[in-house]
């Protein structure tokens, strides 16, 4: 566990990155975002450093590829328990083969190939043009992906709108965290969603522990990821996911927390939400 005395190292940290001295001036906001208000360019930029190294299951994204052991069950079995999945492809290598599943932020494309390969068809978006680029080079290097994927430099906002109705599950995946206005981000993924369909987010709740444990330890002392990866003023709680997907007409059907054991890069269930979570929600077929 992280030790919590108030030692030198410690004591600059929470003075450096309190979560009260993490918000920006109104300045410096807008010099740092794109002309679409959910995207921060600073993040994209951030991310888009870590382009070449993306694919490299034990670099600083080890945390992301070690995900996919519980987000394409949870993606997977979430669709099964909704009725989407026919019963002869249950138990098969094509379980969600005929399903269209959108990627909201997917990067380059760790957790969309996966999707891919238990055969839905996926769609990802994403407005880093240098991740999309990485996404579209690593799929072309299996032939068994193709026509499986689609990568666009889009936001949600803007695909919502020409694709509404359209997909069977909307997967937000470690992106929820680095929104500003969730509300309007929830509004389009949702937009996109068939009645019916389902929607997945893993993201971090917002509390001391998520503080503690995705900013000072993962950015600070481990170097999990980047410096300034995450703004916790961002981070929102479960409860208020499922308030806002309920008045979009979503009935959340499952929450549960995820443990991440970084020493040997490996994710697990558990109980407790208050830093990672996954949540699945229903969009009503009665609107």
């Amino acid at each position: 566990m992280l030790s919590l005395k108030p030692t030198r190292l410690f004591v600059t940290l929470v003075t450096k990155i309190r979560p009260s001295q993490r918000g920006l001036s109104q300045e410096a906001a807008t010099a740092g975002h794109s002309s679409h208000p959910n995207v921060d360019q600073r993040e994209v930029e951030t991310l888009g450093k870590l382009s070449e190294e993306w694919w490299t299951p034990s670099g600083p994204l080890k945390g992301l590829h070690s995900m996919n052991a519980l987000r394409v069950p949870l993606i997977r079995d979430g669709l099964i328990s909704t009725g989407l999945v026919p019963k002869e492809q249950m138990r098969t290598p094509q379980v969600l083969s005929g399903l269209n599943v959108l990627e909201v932020g997917c990067g380059g494309g760790i957790l969309t190939e996966a999707l891919a390969r238990i055969r839905a068809n996926v769609v990802g978006i994403d407005p880093g043009e240098k991740l999309i680029q990485v996404a579209r080079e690593h799929a072309e290097l299996d032939r068994k992906l193709a026509g499986k994927i689609r990568y666009e430099v889009e936001t949600i906002e803007e695909h919502a709108q020409a694709n509404v109705d359209r997909y069977d599950a909307v997967v937000a995946s470690e992106v929820l965290e680095h929104v500003q206005d969730k509300v309007s981000f929830l509004e389009h993924c949702v937009m996109a969603l068939k009645p019916g369909g389902s929607i997945f987010i893993t993201t971090l709740d917002k509390t001391t522990a998520s503080w503690l444990g995705g900013i000072v330890a993962a950015e600070y002392l481990l170097k999990l990821v980047p410096e300034n990866t995450h703004d916790w003023e961002k981070f929102i709680s479960p409860l208020d996911v499922q308030r806002i997907l309920k008045t979009l007409n979503c009935e959340t059907i499952l929450v549960h927390g995820m443990a991440y054991e970084f020493w040997r890069n490996s994710w697990s269930w558990c109980k407790k939400t208050n830093i990672n979570y996954a949540l699945q929600a229903v969009k009503s077929v009665d609107e």
